[in-house]
């Protein structure tokens, strides 16, 4: 009988049941061979009584197959082995996820936004590419909400893969029916297992967090799950649902990638009738590959007046700054906390004033596009000075615009400028400030392109 404080293998102690069934367990242990200790997962299966030797085939090839998956988000593998106590223990040890199972979330009364379910739609999609793409392929066959976790750290994992088949594997050989009604496509019941069967099981579980109903539950026509007048979200977004969850396995997609390229789609963002042509002088740098969008922007240009400003502001810094220093080192001497209290701060006031004087006039930009995000940042020389992150999936716009500037009181209608301005869902974000009209339209049009062929 395992217990709480119990320690396999010499090496991981018992802390929590999370769960039990039918001569099953999963545990959350500590690793005690690792210092600090670190938490695991370790779920075991007992040999005998109602596990049979297709429950044992399939505990192994889950171990086997984990040991080899290498990617952020699924659970990486740790240790596999027996214990022989007066019942024979299999154990899998896997790496510990922080966070909760979207069934815990929908249990606890989450209601998910479309945007969430998009994110969490390419997340797992992401995944899926992966393990298909693997030589042989391999196929989840059991996903749904319970097998689906937002970690704390708001990236989302598939875990167990106890229900996991390999093309190879597969071939010529009879395994024991698996998956869950209402996730499960036909064929699978049947005991076909192909990429769209993945897909099946994606937008069923898609179609729980949108509706918070398990698709078991929500009405059938020709073993269709009907769930659009269960949901506001956006008709494109449900057809293609609709289309992962077709019966028949033809009319699905084919890959997991297709399917993300098709939910890219959906979002598709407008380019102009007529494309701009890069200008002639062009200051901009520009990295781009399939995966991502590097841009960096040059400085402002300074005119003769603002570089004899900028002389004479840096000079009066400087003194003001030296003249703290000063007081600073008699108030020292002195002992004056007081006095040192009060130069102390105004030091600090003129490195600040300073130093943001010198991002606004000498900084350039740099903004990063990645699958799922994308990064303005503002460096001086080496440093970062300041960084702002959004979601490429909130991106409902990209276009030039104009931010009318004061540079003094006296101006009364101020000078306009150029920018690039990204319009998410509920923010703006821009930059290129300095930069002239013709080079923010083409900028905007090159982001947008790049988006659009994701």
């Amino acid at each position: 009988m395992l217990q709480v404080e119990q320690v396999l293998q010499g090496r991981y102690q018992l802390k929590e049941k999370l769960g039990h069934n039918a001569g099953r367990q999963t545990w959350l242990a500590e690793d005690l061979e690792t210092k600090p200790s670190e938490k695991v997962i370790v779920k075991l299966l007992a040999f005998g009584g109602d596990i049979q030797w297709d429950d044992l085939k399939l505990f192994e090839r889950e171990a086997q197959i984990l040991k080899h998956l290498k990617h952020p988000q699924i659970p990486r593998y740790r240790d596999y082995f027996s214990l022989d106590e007066r019942v024979l223990w299999f154990c899998l040890v896997q790496e510990y996820i922080p966070g909760a199972s979207l069934k815990d979330l929908l249990k606890i009364g989450k209601r998910f936004t479309e945007k969430e379910v998009r994110l969490i739609a390419e997340s797992l999609l992401n995944i899926l590419s992966y393990l298909h793409e693997l030589n042989p392929p391999v196929f989840h066959r059991d996903i749904k909400p319970s097998n689906v976790i937002l970690g704390e750290n708001k990236r989302i994992y598939l875990v167990d893969f106890g229900a996991v088949q390999d093309k190879a594997a597969a071939e010529g050989a009879t395994f024991t029916v698996v998956g869950t009604y209402g996730y499960a496509p036909i064929e699978q019941f049947g005991g076909r297992t192909v990429p769209a069967s993945d897909l099946y099981a994606l937008g069923a579980t898609l179609i729980h967090l949108l509706t918070g109903t398990s698709p078991a539950d929500l009405p059938q026509k020709d073993l269709r799950i009907h769930f659009s007048d269960r949901t506001n979200a956006n008709t494109k977004f449900i057809q293609w649902i609709e289309k992962l969850t077709e019966p028949s396995v033809e009319k699905r997609f084919a890959k997991a990638e297709e399917a993300l390229k098709a939910l890219k789609n959906n979002r598709a963002y407008s380019l102009p009738v007529k494309k701009v042509t890069q200008p002639q002088e062009n200051r901009i740098k520009i990295n781009r590959s399939r995966h991502s969008l590097f841009i960096k922007l040059p400085s402002k240009e300074l005119s003769f007046g603002d570089g004899l400003v900028c002389v004479i502001v840096i000079l009066l810094l400087a003194q003001f700054s030296f003249g703290s220093i000063v007081l600073i080192i008699q108030a020292m001497l002195t002992a004056s906390v007081f006095s040192f209290s009060l130069h102390s701060l105004l030091l600090s006031l003129w490195l600040f004033l300073g130093y943001r004087f010198l991002i606004n006039k000498f900084g350039y930009q740099i903004i990063t596009f990645k699958a799922q995000s994308f990064l303005i940042e503002k460096w001086l020389f080496n440093h970062c000075a300041h960084q702002r992150k959004g979601y490429i999936s909130d991106i409902q716009d990209v276009f030039q615009s104009v931010q009318i500037s004061h540079h003094n009181s006296f101006q009364a209608n101020g000078t306009e400028e150029e920018m690039v301005t990204i319009q998410t869902i509920d923010k703006r974000y821009s930059f290129g400030l300095g930069l002239s009209a013709i080079e923010c339209l083409w900028l905007a049009q090159e982001i947008k392109d790049w988006l659009n062929s994701r």
